[in-house]
């Protein structure tokens, strides 16, 4: 399908919800899929309507000088990328039947309208001990490892003191790991960190918001890598 019209509304959202969980359009980096996207908008999209466009396109404009040396095919159209086809069900007789949960399975027989005592004594019985067995059950919280790259404003950044700020930052299911200082060029290095995350609690857009307030030293965030533990 690809990205519709940035123009309209349905495609703004389109790629809203397409930069959810993605930092790029494409790939771990900027790459011509971004520069071509870029250039399809007149303005930045709508801070307060599209969250996740507007992040992207304010990350995206800061390589406009970089623009004609990044990877991929120039040629290609902004439209040959995005979904490949609509997640909405045009009409509810279409939609594919809903998977059968495991938990749904009939336990308790027949459901004839008339039972009879028995039968009714076995279905709670069933009920009581399927009920003790689920609360019985504790499922893990989910959770990602994920890398961050931490880019300062230049080479006369107080790295140090960037990345004391970084890990001041704490979240309910936030852990921070290791971290490395990786040459960009022009003598300007950025902090590569790696850190644990439960899925439900943590909101990589909201900590990547949280980091990029440390204005004096932080220029962006990028999503390096990520991965389910």
């Amino acid at each position: 399908m690809g990205f519709a019209d940035f123009l309209s509304d349905a495609g703004l959202t389109m790629l809203n919800n397409w930069l959810t969980t993605r930092s790029y359009i494409t790939g771990y980096g900027p790459s011509q899929a971004d520069v071509t996207s870029f250039k399809a908008f007149k303005d930045s999209p709508d801070a307060a309507k599209y969250p996740h466009a507007h992040r992207w396109y304010k990350h995206i404009s800061s390589y406009e000088s970089e623009f004609s040396t990044l990877s991929g095919d120039p040629s290609k159209a902004y439209t040959t990328y995005g979904p490949e086809k609509s997640e909405a069900t045009l009409n509810p007789k279409d939609a594919p039947a809903a998977a059968e949960d495991e938990d749904d399975v009939d336990l308790f027989g027949s459901d004839d309208e008339e039972e009879d005592a028995e039968a009714a004594r076995i279905r709670e019985e069933n009920l009581a001990a399927y009920k003790k067995k689920k609360e019985g059950k504790t499922k893990p919280a989910a959770k990602s490892i994920v890398t961050l790259d931490v880019k300062p404003w230049d080479d006369e950044t107080d790295m140090k003191q960037l990345e004391t700020n970084m890990r001041e930052i704490e979240m309910d299911g936030l852990t921070w790991g290791a971290s490395k200082l990786v040459p960009v060029g022009f003598g300007i290095k950025k902090v590569q960190v790696n850190l644990v995350v439960e899925d439900e609690k943590v909101s990589i857009d909201d900590l990547q918001a949280k980091i990029e307030e440390d204005e004096d030293h932080v220029q962006s965030t990028d999503v390096a890598a990520m991965q389910k533990l």
